[in-house]
């Protein structure tokens, strides 16, 4: 069987282009170099080297084997890194930030992935705008955030986002509404609810309201606001009252609700971008970096079994 110490000194060699200088490169005696590249020959059946006078270089099959020898390198590399990283990660725990819908949806998931490494979650749940906030501030390892097309987030350069789920936004409107009996809603046609009251988020700063103001405003329109909140089952409950109309992520509506009729908008404008977003390494205890990475990969899995989800209805 092939030791790792014979092809640590193949590829010393390679680089060195002598036994002698491969032997100073690895800290080994000559004789212990020239021991792994014999045993090493005798596995091949063949020469592993060519020696003259003037230095050694590797044979053809010397060179396939190197090529091979620095992928195993690499690998066996990774692999102690890796278990090292592993064995820190029950001393750290995490500081995630994430809005409402998010934390319904997919913080069990998470929270179960990652507490089988004994990653330990402190999470808060706030608004986008605070989020990023935080984030920027270091004041989060982890942050679940998210935007519409043509609204860019406010985050510092060092801060790092990845798009982790796009969640289509659903007019929300009471049985026997004119469009409910529609499979989907166009822009003309949510255009046309320009006498309806309509239920907004708290902030006037909110992404998804922002979009539908923005579309009303561009066809010279503005928006009839009822009432703001921030609360999806207050604006469903409202909507089943014949009081208001409203927008509402698909991903907060997850249950049936009497009175209610949810319609996708056939518009690319209407579609939030879910990002998780890292602090920047500099604001991140270093032991904590593998625990981080581990728990982004669980908020990726997380999303993509509810997009699985959702593809099934």
């Amino acid at each position: 069987m092939a030791d790792l110490r014979q092809f640590e000194a193949l590829k010393a060699v390679h680089a060195e282009g002598s036994v002698t200088a491969a032997a100073r490169r690895l800290g080994w005696g000559q004789p212990t170099v020239d021991y792994h590249l014999k045993n090493l020959e005798r596995l091949v059946g063949s020469p592993v080297l060519v020696r003259s006078p003037r230095g050694s270089r590797l044979t053809p099959v010397g060179m396939l084997l190197l090529e091979r020898a620095q992928q195993i390198l690499t690998l066996s590399e990774r692999a102690i890194a890796d278990a090292r990283e592993f064995s820190e990660l029950g001393r750290v725990r995490l500081r995630l930030g994430t809005f409402a819908t998010a934390a319904a949806s997919i913080l069990p998931f998470v929270a179960d992935a990652v507490g089988d490494l004994g990653i330990g979650i402190d999470a808060t749940v706030e608004e986008v705008p605070a989020l990023v906030d935080r984030i920027n501030r270091g004041a989060l390892d982890v942050a679940l955030v998210y935007t519409v097309p043509g609204y860019e987030l406010p985050f510092r350069p060092a801060v790092h986002a990845m798009e982790v789920y796009r969640d289509p936004l659903m007019l929300a409107l009471p049985t026997g509404h004119p469009l409910a009996s529609r499979p989907a809603v166009d822009r003309a046609a949510l255009l046309s609810l320009r006498d309806e009251r309509w239920v907004c988020a708290t902030s006037t700063e909110d992404a998804i309201d922002r979009v539908l103001a923005d579309a009303f405003a561009a066809d010279g329109q503005v928006l009839d606001v009822a009432i703001r909140t921030d609360d999806f089952q207050v604006l469903l409950g409202m909507t089943a009252a014949r009081m208001v109309v409203g927008i509402i992520p698909r991903l907060a509506t997850t249950a049936e609700h009497p009175g209610i009729v949810l319609r996708p908008i056939d518009d690319p404008s209407f579609v939030r971008t879910i990002l998780v977003a890292t602090a920047p390494p500099e604001d991140a205890d270093r032991r904590s970096s593998p625990a981080v990475r581990h728990l982004v990969a669980a908020v990726r899995d997380g999303f993509a079994a509810v997009s699985g989800a959702a593809a099934s209805l």
